[in-house]
């Protein structure tokens, strides 16, 4: 029988020829196992892609411009128009502006948009964006507007970006244009108090400005045209001037995008209050309903109260045991009460407790009864049965 000598670091085994080529098939099996493995890895790995470059040959510019594109994710699928967000120096901001607008759509803050980013280069960007900016302007509208608008489903509801040299140029873009809805400009931006005095537009138009006071070199232009635009408020721009002091000249743009998209979309989204006296102060139920009439005009529907507003501030009076508050929106908002939400013994028990803890006992009688008829069989049966006696004994 033949032997061989195997090395071990901590002994020295004696091995057969046989176990031997056992061992080296077993070595075998568990390298073609980890090759398979890695196979199949790559075999269910695919890439991931965030929209397509276009190259457009401008005839007003002389020259070919690449655009990035990025359609969101139920554009297949349906047949519904959306917004576009236009970002100058896409090749710095259009992923930015995918993944602020993706992230700004978890809690449906603002509507899914088409996001179409314009690539530039030094130094033709500081010139296109200067010297040049009426020639920007007519390749701008005439040419990537009107591709966009011509090859996609769009609504005409045009939002656009830009950063120091950009934003100079969409500082008078936005007052001098019908094409743009809504601007958002960072690190710099000024327009003549001439050019806010001329500005005319039958829709409202939004501006949002962002600054740092670490930016010395872009702080001063932007001051001056807040200042401007403050002496003069004109009409139907509706605009807002931020500060970060935390942010550097390059650190805010992205920022600026996501907080610009935030106010812009302002009343996309259903009304959030972090307290009963903020909601009194803002105006109560005449700002409710003026919330909702504004909403409607910009982004359509019937103009009422949603039942989430309503199912929030029933919850918000509740948790910070504000009872008067509470009572009286359950007596507005009892529409929302029989909505399959509230189709249950623990909504039932709960409305209850609440009325019985405040010694509304006719309205904890009221909501025990239901629960305790409509719901025999819920775990809070026996809670309810006790609030109804203590609530029918509070009576006497």
């Amino acid at each position: 029988m033949a032997v061989v000598w195997f090395c071990h670091p901590s002994n020295l085994k004696i091995l057969t020829l046989s176990q031997l080529k056992s061992m080296k098939l077993r070595f075998i099996f568990i390298i073609c196992g980890f090759v398979s493995t890695i196979g199949i890895a790559q075999e269910n790995s695919s890439q991931i892609t965030i929209g397509v470059n276009h190259t457009i040959k401008s005839a007003i510019l002389n020259q070919d411009r690449t655009i990035q594109i990025y359609l969101p994710d139920s554009y297949s699928d349906s047949s519904q128009d959306y917004p576009v967000l236009y970002i100058l120096d896409g090749q710095w901001y259009f992923l930015s502006g995918v993944a602020i607008q993706k992230s700004l759509r978890t809690p449906s803050a603002i509507p899914e948009m088409i996001v179409v980013g314009i690539n530039n280069s030094n130094p033709l960007r500081r010139t296109l964006f200067n010297d040049e900016s009426k020639k920007f302007t007519e390749f701008l509208i005439n040419e990537i507007v009107h591709y966009i608008d011509t090859n996609y489903r769009t609504n005409n509801e045009r939002v656009i970006f830009g950063w120091e040299a950009a934003a100079y140029y969409i500082s008078e873009l936005i007052l001098t244009t019908r094409e743009f809805n809504g601007a958002i400009i960072t690190d710099g931006g000024f327009a003549s108090e001439d050019l806010v005095k001329e500005f005319t537009s039958k829709e409202d138009k939004y501006l949002f400005m962002a600054n740092s006071r670490k930016d010395i070199y872009y702080i001063g232009s932007t001051d001056a045209f807040h200042k401007i635009l403050k002496e003069n408020n004109p009409k139907n721009l509706i605009w807002k001037y931020d500060l970060f002091n935390d942010e550097v000249h390059e650190s805010l743009a992205h920022l600026a995008l996501y907080k610009g998209l935030k106010y812009y979309y302002h009343n996309y989204d259903s009304p959030v209050f972090e307290s009963i006296q903020q909601f009194i102060d803002l105006g109560g139920m005449n700002y409710l309903t003026n919330y909702f009439k504004e909403r409607a005009r910009r982004f359509g529907g019937d103009g009422q109260i949603d039942n989430s507003t309503k199912n929030a501030l029933i919850w918000l009076a509740w948790n910070r045991d504000n009872f008067e508050y509470f009572n009286f929106f359950m007596n507005e908002f009892s529409d929302v009460l029989t909505t399959k939400r509230y189709s249950s013994g623990y909504w039932q028990n709960r409305f209850g407790q609440f009325y019985l803890k405040h010694k509304d006992y006719q309205n904890a009688i009221k909501y025990f009864e239901a629960g305790l008829v409509d719901y025999p069989y819920s775990q809070f049966k026996e809670e309810m049965q006790k609030g109804l006696i203590d609530a029918k004994n509070g009576t006497n």
